[in-house]
């Protein structure tokens, strides 16, 4: 029994020295350098294998085993990371472990539409464009949404990424911001918040118009206010955000009367309401004010020129401001 032990504990002792020893050898490669995006909810297994497939030249069961038998193998962060020659089991771990990854990041600023959006993730360094081919509509059905129409959805925000993940990874993302965002905004909502708003769409709508309105941070209550009275009275909102966006790409950036006088969806001249949709991604700022405009008896505003606006409670107030700001006239 003795010499059994004494055997098993020698062969305990030559495998562990083996795996000392090889863990610190540097692994073999194919290639310099070589990446390897690990996406969230990936296992120590599928990470092994995703090695050798990236070009590792081991055993994807020795690397699962290795990352098991240290005992961190569920402290693997994701991320995208890049092995260069020379590194071993034991620095690959170890760089996993820690998270020294390489990130992307993807801006995506507030007042953007749906379609600048999809152009600045096309752009994006070492994202994968999945959705390019896609029509809007296929984008929000892959999203699990099919009958919400995208403008509005995605919360603007910083992304960081791991390279290699895909654009639809991103949006997810944004969506899921975006619909935290609003639940949080509308749960704030007073029962004694007097905007005649029905639903979190609806304060959506309402602050992407805000958004788009707006040049100082400071007004947007001001401005979610007029537009509520408006609302209240069933007065037309008359902004011309909503009139481009209702244009579409025949909006040469030149705004005309004629343009006022045409009939679509989102001519808020001709038409009471809110329009169909949001025009736009409201920041947190906005959907803010949405949901706590000012009270004011104003029911017009205009642009000083300089990103604040004065507020009017009558016409022929809101007349003297644009002819004193707009049209430069005493």
């Amino acid at each position: 029994m003795g010499v059994l032990l004494g055997l098993l504990m020698l062969a305990t002792l030559a495998f562990a020295g083996a795996v000392f020893w090889w863990v610190h050898q540097p692994l073999r490669m194919h290639g310099d350098d070589i990446e390897l995006a690990i996406e969230s909810g990936t296992t120590p297994r599928e990470i092994a294998r995703g090695w050798v497939d990236a070009g590792v030249d081991a055993s994807p069961v020795m690397l699962y085993q290795w990352f098991r038998w240290s005992g961190q193998a569920r402290q693997i962060r994701a991320g995208s990371y890049m092995l260069e020659r020379g590194a071993t089991p034991l620095s690959l771990l170890r760089m996993m472990v820690m998270g020294d990854e390489r990130l992307a990041v993807v801006k995506l600023i507030d007042g953007w539409t749906f379609k600048r959006f999809r152009a600045e993730l096309a752009q994006a360094e070492g994202l994968e464009p999945t959705t390019a081919k896609l029509s809007d509509a296929q984008v929000m059905a892959q999203l699990g949404k099919p009958d919400l129409s995208p403008e509005g959805q995605f919360f603007p925000d910083t992304y960081s990424y791991s390279k290699g993940s895909t654009d639809l990874a991103v949006l997810q993302r944004a969506h899921r911001a975006m619909q935290k965002h609003l639940s949080d905004a509308w749960t704030l909502r007073g029962a004694s918040n007097s905007c005649p708003l029905n639903s979190p769409q609806e304060m959506l709508i309402l602050a992407s118009i805000v958004e788009k309105e707006t040049g100082l941070k400071a007004d947007r209550p001001m401005i979610a206010g007029v537009f509520c009275n408006r609302l209240r009275v069933r007065m037309p909102l008359q902004t011309d955000p909503t009139v481009i966006y209702g244009m579409g790409d025949e909006f040469d950036g030149n705004l005309k009367r004629s343009h006022l006088q045409t009939d679509t969806p989102y001519n808020t001249y001709m038409r009471t309401g809110l329009p169909p949709s949001p025009i736009a991604m409201p920041g947190k700022a906005a959907l803010l004010a949405a949901v706590h405009p000012a009270e004011t008896n104003a029911l017009y505003f205009v642009s000083r020129g300089d990103g604040s606006s004065v507020f009017s409670s009558t016409l022929a107030e809101h007349n003297r401001a644009v002819n004193q700001y707009q049209r430069k006239r005493p």
